[in-house]
Protein backbone atom coordinates (compact mmCIF):
# COMPACT_ATOMS: atom_id res chain seq x y z
CA UNK A 1 0.00 0.00 0.00
CA UNK A 2 3.12 2.57 0.87
CA UNK A 3 4.56 1.77 -2.27
CA UNK A 4 1.30 2.23 -4.24
CA UNK A 5 0.54 5.15 -2.37
CA UNK A 6 4.12 6.84 -3.59
CA UNK A 7 3.53 5.89 -6.94
CA UNK A 8 0.47 7.10 -7.31
CA UNK A 9 1.95 10.42 -5.98
CA UNK A 10 5.30 10.52 -7.49
CA UNK A 11 4.46 12.64 -10.70
CA UNK A 12 3.35 15.40 -8.44
CA UNK A 13 5.73 15.24 -6.04
CA UNK A 14 8.41 15.12 -8.91
CA UNK A 15 6.96 18.46 -10.69
CA UNK A 16 7.05 20.11 -7.40
CA UNK A 17 10.77 19.18 -6.91
CA UNK A 18 11.61 20.36 -10.13
CA UNK A 19 9.67 23.87 -10.39
CA UNK A 20 11.68 24.17 -6.98
CA UNK A 21 15.09 23.28 -8.44
CA UNK A 22 14.00 26.10 -11.14
CA UNK A 23 12.74 28.62 -8.78
CA UNK A 24 15.91 28.24 -7.46
CA UNK A 25 18.24 28.39 -10.66
CA UNK A 26 20.86 30.64 -9.77
CA UNK A 27 21.99 33.86 -11.86
CA UNK A 28 25.31 35.07 -11.84
CA UNK A 29 25.31 38.70 -12.08
CA UNK A 30 28.80 40.35 -12.54
CA UNK A 31 29.76 43.97 -11.91
CA UNK A 32 29.47 46.24 -15.47
CA UNK A 33 32.98 47.29 -16.74
CA UNK A 34 34.36 50.67 -17.25
CA UNK A 35 31.67 51.94 -19.79
CA UNK A 36 28.75 51.20 -18.62
CA UNK A 37 26.15 53.62 -18.62
CA UNK A 38 23.74 54.21 -15.54
CA UNK A 39 21.10 55.19 -17.71
CA UNK A 40 18.10 54.27 -18.64
CA UNK A 41 15.73 55.64 -21.80
CA UNK A 42 12.06 55.68 -22.62
CA UNK A 43 12.41 52.55 -24.96
CA UNK A 44 14.76 50.28 -23.08
CA UNK A 45 15.71 50.56 -19.08
CA UNK A 46 18.57 49.46 -16.92
CA UNK A 47 17.23 46.21 -14.65
CA UNK A 48 18.71 44.58 -11.94
CA UNK A 49 15.75 41.64 -12.15
CA UNK A 50 16.54 39.25 -14.72
CA UNK A 51 13.50 37.13 -14.23
CA UNK A 52 11.49 38.17 -17.44
CA UNK A 53 7.39 38.51 -17.15
CA UNK A 54 6.63 40.27 -20.27
CA UNK A 55 8.32 41.22 -23.99
CA UNK A 56 9.44 44.74 -22.54
CA UNK A 57 11.42 42.71 -19.39
CA UNK A 58 13.21 41.09 -22.10
CA UNK A 59 14.60 43.99 -23.98
CA UNK A 60 15.75 45.51 -20.88
CA UNK A 61 17.45 42.28 -20.45
CA UNK A 62 19.46 42.22 -23.37
CA UNK A 63 19.87 45.87 -23.29
CA UNK A 64 20.99 45.69 -19.43
CA UNK A 65 24.02 42.58 -20.41
CA UNK A 66 24.88 44.76 -23.18
CA UNK A 67 25.36 47.77 -21.49
CA UNK A 68 27.53 45.96 -18.59
CA UNK A 69 30.19 44.75 -21.22
CA UNK A 70 29.24 40.75 -20.21
CA UNK A 71 30.63 38.49 -23.10
CA UNK A 72 27.53 36.01 -21.95
CA UNK A 73 24.53 35.84 -19.83
CA UNK A 74 22.75 33.08 -18.90
CA UNK A 75 18.55 34.00 -17.16
CA UNK A 76 15.58 31.81 -17.24
CA UNK A 77 11.97 31.97 -18.38
CA UNK A 78 9.50 31.64 -15.17
CA UNK A 79 6.30 29.28 -15.83
CA UNK A 80 3.81 32.31 -15.27
CA UNK A 81 5.12 33.85 -18.31
CA UNK A 82 3.90 31.45 -21.14
CA UNK A 83 5.28 33.12 -24.32
CA UNK A 84 8.68 33.95 -22.99
CA UNK A 85 10.64 31.37 -25.48
CA UNK A 86 8.18 32.67 -28.12
CA UNK A 87 9.19 36.31 -27.72
CA UNK A 88 12.72 36.00 -26.99
CA UNK A 89 12.77 34.17 -30.18
CA UNK A 90 11.50 37.43 -31.44
CA UNK A 91 13.94 39.90 -29.95
CA UNK A 92 16.63 37.47 -31.24
CA UNK A 93 15.73 36.97 -34.59
CA UNK A 94 15.27 40.87 -35.49
CA UNK A 95 18.36 42.58 -36.57
CA UNK A 96 16.89 46.06 -36.47
CA UNK A 97 15.58 45.84 -32.96
CA UNK A 98 18.78 44.81 -32.20
CA UNK A 99 20.53 47.38 -33.84
CA UNK A 100 18.25 49.77 -31.98
CA UNK A 101 19.34 48.45 -28.83
CA UNK A 102 22.45 48.60 -29.38
CA UNK A 103 22.60 52.33 -30.42
CA UNK A 104 21.75 53.02 -26.49
CA UNK A 105 25.27 51.43 -25.39
CA UNK A 106 28.42 52.96 -24.68
CA UNK A 107 30.54 52.49 -28.31
CA UNK A 108 33.18 50.32 -26.42
CA UNK A 109 30.09 48.60 -25.64
CA UNK A 110 28.59 47.88 -28.42
CA UNK A 111 28.39 44.75 -30.26
CA UNK A 112 29.75 43.46 -33.99
CA UNK A 113 26.90 40.16 -33.49
CA UNK A 114 24.93 38.57 -31.06
CA UNK A 115 23.81 35.08 -30.50
CA UNK A 116 21.08 33.61 -27.93
CA UNK A 117 20.77 30.17 -27.37
CA UNK A 118 17.60 28.76 -25.65
CA UNK A 119 16.33 25.63 -23.95
CA UNK A 120 13.29 24.28 -23.67
CA UNK A 121 13.89 24.43 -19.91
CA UNK A 122 13.63 28.11 -19.92
CA UNK A 123 17.37 28.72 -19.99
CA UNK A 124 18.58 31.43 -22.36
CA UNK A 125 21.94 32.58 -22.85
CA UNK A 126 23.02 35.63 -24.67
CA UNK A 127 26.65 35.48 -26.23
CA UNK A 128 28.10 39.10 -27.01
CA UNK A 129 30.96 39.99 -29.70
CA UNK A 130 32.02 43.18 -29.70
CA UNK A 131 33.01 45.78 -31.47
CA UNK A 132 36.00 46.97 -30.49
CA UNK A 133 39.39 45.26 -29.26
CA UNK A 134 41.36 46.60 -26.24
CA UNK A 135 43.96 47.71 -27.84
CA UNK A 136 41.93 50.19 -29.94
CA UNK A 137 40.34 51.06 -26.83
CA UNK A 138 43.65 52.06 -25.16
CA UNK A 139 44.69 53.90 -28.22
CA UNK A 140 41.18 55.75 -28.57
CA UNK A 141 41.29 56.33 -25.12
CA UNK A 142 44.93 57.97 -25.19
CA UNK A 143 44.49 60.06 -28.08
CA UNK A 144 41.13 61.14 -27.46
CA UNK A 145 42.16 61.59 -23.62
CA UNK A 146 45.08 64.27 -25.01
CA UNK A 147 42.57 66.11 -27.55
CA UNK A 148 40.23 66.81 -24.61
CA UNK A 149 43.25 68.32 -22.80
CA UNK A 150 44.11 70.73 -26.09
CA UNK A 151 40.49 70.91 -26.88
CA UNK A 152 38.64 71.87 -23.05
CA UNK A 153 41.30 74.40 -22.49
CA UNK A 154 39.28 77.35 -21.77
CA UNK A 155 35.58 78.38 -20.44
CA UNK A 156 32.48 78.02 -22.64
CA UNK A 157 29.40 80.13 -22.08
CA UNK A 158 27.20 77.29 -22.91
CA UNK A 159 26.73 73.58 -23.98
CA UNK A 160 26.31 74.65 -27.71
CA UNK A 161 30.14 76.05 -27.75
CA UNK A 162 31.44 73.42 -26.08
CA UNK A 163 30.44 70.72 -28.40
CA UNK A 164 30.88 72.55 -31.27
CA UNK A 165 34.48 72.68 -30.42
CA UNK A 166 34.27 68.78 -31.03
CA UNK A 167 32.14 68.82 -33.90
CA UNK A 168 34.40 71.02 -35.84
CA UNK A 169 37.83 69.35 -34.76
CA UNK A 170 36.54 65.69 -36.15
CA UNK A 171 34.92 67.28 -39.56
CA UNK A 172 38.02 69.44 -40.28
CA UNK A 173 40.24 66.68 -39.45
CA UNK A 174 38.07 63.80 -41.28
CA UNK A 175 37.18 63.00 -44.66
CA UNK A 176 33.99 60.64 -45.78
CA UNK A 177 35.45 57.25 -46.68
CA UNK A 178 33.93 57.23 -50.11
CA UNK A 179 35.46 53.96 -50.79
CA UNK A 180 34.05 51.50 -47.98
CA UNK A 181 30.80 52.96 -48.55
CA UNK A 182 30.70 51.89 -52.06
CA UNK A 183 32.44 48.59 -51.10
CA UNK A 184 35.27 49.13 -53.35
CA UNK A 185 37.93 48.81 -50.81
CA UNK A 186 38.46 48.21 -46.59
CA UNK A 187 41.76 49.51 -46.38
CA UNK A 188 40.70 52.05 -43.30
CA UNK A 189 38.58 51.15 -40.05
CA UNK A 190 36.41 53.93 -41.10
CA UNK A 191 33.10 52.26 -39.68
CA UNK A 192 34.65 53.53 -36.10
CA UNK A 193 35.92 55.80 -34.18
CA UNK A 194 39.76 54.29 -35.13
CA UNK A 195 39.41 55.81 -38.44
CA UNK A 196 38.43 58.82 -37.76
CA UNK A 197 41.29 59.32 -34.95
CA UNK A 198 44.24 58.08 -37.35
CA UNK A 199 43.31 57.58 -40.18
CA UNK A 200 41.82 60.55 -41.39
CA UNK A 201 38.50 58.44 -42.73
CA UNK A 202 35.12 57.76 -41.49
CA UNK A 203 31.85 56.36 -42.43
CA UNK A 204 28.77 57.49 -40.53
CA UNK A 205 29.11 55.02 -37.66
CA UNK A 206 32.97 56.08 -37.47
CA UNK A 207 32.00 59.62 -37.50
CA UNK A 208 28.91 59.05 -34.66
CA UNK A 209 31.01 56.45 -32.42
CA UNK A 210 33.84 59.28 -32.40
CA UNK A 211 31.14 61.95 -31.31
CA UNK A 212 29.41 59.38 -28.71
CA UNK A 213 33.04 59.01 -26.74
CA UNK A 214 34.03 62.45 -26.67
CA UNK A 215 30.21 63.26 -25.56
CA UNK A 216 30.57 60.59 -22.69
CA UNK A 217 33.24 61.89 -21.39
CA UNK A 218 32.01 65.51 -21.19
CA UNK A 219 29.56 63.97 -19.63
CA UNK A 220 26.76 64.27 -21.45
CA UNK A 221 23.91 61.59 -21.58
CA UNK A 222 23.65 60.51 -25.24
CA UNK A 223 23.01 57.75 -27.68
CA UNK A 224 23.12 56.50 -31.12
CA UNK A 225 19.63 57.07 -33.88
CA UNK A 226 19.85 54.75 -36.42
CA UNK A 227 17.68 54.37 -39.88
CA UNK A 228 17.19 51.43 -41.78
CA UNK A 229 16.78 50.41 -45.64
CA UNK A 230 13.57 49.77 -44.38
CA UNK A 231 13.28 53.63 -43.97
CA UNK A 232 15.11 54.90 -46.54
CA UNK A 233 14.26 53.67 -50.28
CA UNK A 234 17.70 54.20 -51.77
CA UNK A 235 19.99 53.09 -49.09
CA UNK A 236 20.94 49.18 -48.21
CA UNK A 237 22.59 50.35 -45.25
CA UNK A 238 20.89 52.98 -43.63
CA UNK A 239 22.30 56.00 -41.54
CA UNK A 240 23.17 56.70 -38.31
CA UNK A 241 24.23 59.97 -35.88
CA UNK A 242 24.28 61.29 -32.72
CA UNK A 243 21.42 62.27 -30.10
CA UNK A 244 22.39 64.40 -26.65
CA UNK A 245 20.87 66.03 -24.15
CA UNK A 246 21.98 69.61 -23.00
CA UNK A 247 20.43 72.80 -20.77
CA UNK A 248 19.30 74.88 -23.39
CA UNK A 249 19.58 78.29 -21.33
CA UNK A 250 17.51 80.24 -22.87
CA UNK A 251 14.32 78.13 -22.26
CA UNK A 252 15.85 77.07 -19.24
CA UNK A 253 15.09 73.26 -19.58
CA UNK A 254 17.09 70.02 -20.54
CA UNK A 255 16.07 68.67 -24.27
CA UNK A 256 17.67 66.36 -26.51
CA UNK A 257 18.89 67.22 -29.76
CA UNK A 258 20.45 65.88 -32.88
CA UNK A 259 24.21 66.09 -34.34
CA UNK A 260 25.11 64.45 -37.43
CA UNK A 261 28.96 64.97 -38.47
CA UNK A 262 28.78 62.82 -41.64
CA UNK A 263 26.02 65.54 -43.15
CA UNK A 264 28.03 68.51 -41.70
CA UNK A 265 31.35 67.07 -43.71
CA UNK A 266 29.87 66.62 -47.42
CA UNK A 267 31.86 65.31 -50.07
CA UNK A 268 32.09 68.07 -52.91
CA UNK A 269 32.56 68.43 -56.40
CA UNK A 270 35.26 70.72 -56.15
CA UNK A 271 37.39 68.32 -53.91
CA UNK A 272 37.52 71.05 -50.93
CA UNK A 273 36.76 70.83 -47.45
CA UNK A 274 33.68 71.98 -46.00
CA UNK A 275 32.66 72.52 -42.55
CA UNK A 276 28.72 72.97 -41.94
CA UNK A 277 26.17 73.34 -38.78
CA UNK A 278 23.34 72.79 -40.91
CA UNK A 279 22.81 69.16 -38.59
CA UNK A 280 24.47 70.68 -35.16
CA UNK A 281 22.28 70.23 -32.33
CA UNK A 282 18.98 70.41 -34.03
CA UNK A 283 15.93 69.47 -33.06
CA UNK A 284 13.81 67.13 -35.00
CA UNK A 285 11.54 69.62 -36.88
CA UNK A 286 14.95 71.81 -37.70
CA UNK A 287 16.46 68.31 -39.47
CA UNK A 288 13.41 67.75 -41.55
CA UNK A 289 13.67 71.56 -42.49
CA UNK A 290 17.42 70.71 -43.51
CA UNK A 291 16.79 67.78 -45.39
CA UNK A 292 14.69 70.11 -47.79
CA UNK A 293 15.91 71.31 -51.12
CA UNK A 294 16.20 70.10 -54.75
CA UNK A 295 17.00 66.89 -53.80
CA UNK A 296 14.90 65.73 -50.71
CA UNK A 297 16.82 63.57 -47.81
CA UNK A 298 15.44 60.75 -46.26
CA UNK A 299 18.58 59.52 -44.51
CA UNK A 300 17.01 61.06 -41.24
CA UNK A 301 13.38 59.37 -41.37
CA UNK A 302 14.15 57.53 -38.16
CA UNK A 303 11.29 55.21 -36.24
CA UNK A 304 10.51 57.70 -33.18
CA UNK A 305 9.18 53.98 -31.64
CA UNK A 306 12.64 53.19 -30.80
CA UNK A 307 14.18 56.63 -30.00
CA UNK A 308 11.14 57.99 -27.65
CA UNK A 309 12.82 60.98 -26.32
CA UNK A 310 12.05 62.53 -29.80
CA UNK A 311 8.27 62.07 -29.70
CA UNK A 312 8.29 65.10 -27.06
CA UNK A 313 9.47 68.69 -27.35
CA UNK A 314 11.42 67.99 -31.04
Amino acid sequence: MFIGLTLYFLDPITNKIVEKIEDEKPLVVLNGNTYTKDKSYKYVALTEEYIPYSYQDLLNIYYSAINSGWDQFTFYCPSEYTNCLSDTEKISGDELILTHLNNYVHPFNSFTNIKTSMKETGEITIYIYYLYTKEEIDKINTKVDSLMKSLMNKDFEDDYEKIKVVHDYIVNNTKYDVERNEGTSQKYNSYTAYGPLFDGLATCNGYTDLMAIFLSKMGYDNYKIATTPNEISYSSTGHIWNAVKIYDKKENIWKWLHIDLTWDDPVSNDGKDYLFHKYFLVSTSEMQEADKGETVIEEHNFNKMFYLEFNERS
